[in-house]
């Protein structure tokens, strides 16, 4: 009579110990100890940190920030310009979050944060000043240093006169707080200062068009190839939201309001010293390096550093200016 021998076939592990070379002990072993090594906690340090991104509500409007780096480090708040977002600094997040704790805000009608009907919201930096310090008092930040640019300058700026005991440092990149950083790009929405006549407020609608925003990224760059088109198809396709256009004028018009405070940031300076990095890109037409040389009055140990860059240095010479934030920091605030 006939016999068939049935051979059994290899299971999935049975064929994977044979691959590895493992016993099978050695296989429970490392299963074993797979299951029991712990999750790494969000908030430790890490050589490859990772970036949360979060929302709180804060007087009824929703913010949006990205967060990373240990809860108990020094606290770098990063404070964002026109026409972007917290996504400027997408790259200089993990940079930092390895020996800092890391925050980067979005204000209202920028990035992710609410967007709010004018009817119904005040567009000024004085606004966005009280929400970004309601935000920090809700995440239990009470000393931090400050990265401000741009349209952050002034936010930064409100935060810092109202609470000049809390702020560690200061890195400023093309964010103005002197009259003479206000050059020719600036004479058309001075007219609208002056004036408020509608007329002068259409004038600048085209500051809000892709041309513009593309210029913004790529305008005196020592190499576009290094620019992500990215970036002004991610800012474009938020400033062409419905109304968001009237926005950005609300806060052009809301800028003049910056100028009266520049007397007391400067006697902030003057008085409480803020240890301070300037990283300007001084090519900029926006904010041109005639606004970062008059901060060496004020703060004679200021550490100055004009690049070779545009408006938006992080893109261009990110791999030039993140050891020398990173070298400052870990000297002056850590």
């Amino acid at each position: 009579m006939k016999t068939t021998e049935i051979v059994a076939q290899p299971t999935l592990l049975d064929r994977r110990r044979l691959v590895l070379g493992l016993s099978g002990a050695a296989v429970a072993a490392a299963s074993t100890a797979a299951s029991a090594k712990p999750e790494r906690d969000e908030h430790t340090a890490s050589a490859y940190p990772v970036t949360y991104h979060r929302t709180a509500t804060v007087d009824g409007i929703k913010i949006f920030y990205r967060e990373a780096g240990p809860k108990d480090a020094p606290v770098l708040l990063l404070l964002h310009g026109f026409p972007t977002s917290s996504h400027m600094f997408r790259n200089l997040i993990p940079a930092l979050a390895d020996r800092y704790h890391v925050i980067a805000p979005d204000y209202p009608g920028y990035g992710q944060s609410d967007m709010p009907p004018r009817a119904s919201f005040n567009y000024t930096f004085d606004r966005f000043g009280e929400l970004i310090d309601g935000l920090l008092d809700q995440v239990g930040v009470k000393r931090y240093a400050m990265y401000v640019m741009d349209y952050g300058a002034p936010v930064g700026w409100r935060l810092a006169l109202k609470h000049p005991e809390r702020i560690t440092g200061l890195i400023v990149q093309n964010g103005n707080a002197y009259d003479e950083g206000l050059k020719e790009f600036w004479d058309p929405i001075k007219t609208y200062w002056a004036d408020g006549a509608d007329a002068s407020r259409q004038a600048l609608k085209k500051l809000v068009t892709l041309e513009i925003t593309k210029f913004q990224y790529t305008d005196g760059m020592s190499d576009v190839s290094r620019i992500s088109p990215d970036n002004w198809i991610h800012d474009q396709a938020l400033l062409d939201r419905p109304g968001n256009g009237d926005i950005q004028l609300d806060m052009l018009y809301d800028y003049r309001t910056n100028l009266p405070l520049y007397p007391a940031v400067q006697a902030y300076f003057r008085k409480h010293q803020p240890p301070t990095l300037i990283v300007w890109g001084k090519n900029d037409y926006i904010f041109p390096a005639d606004g970062a040389h008059p901060y060496k009055r004020d703060l004679p140990q200021v550490e100055f550093h004009l690049v070779n860059s545009g408006h938006f240095l992080l893109e261009d010479r990110f791999d030039e200016v993140t050891p020398l934030i990173r070298d400052f920091l870990a000297r002056k605030i850590a």
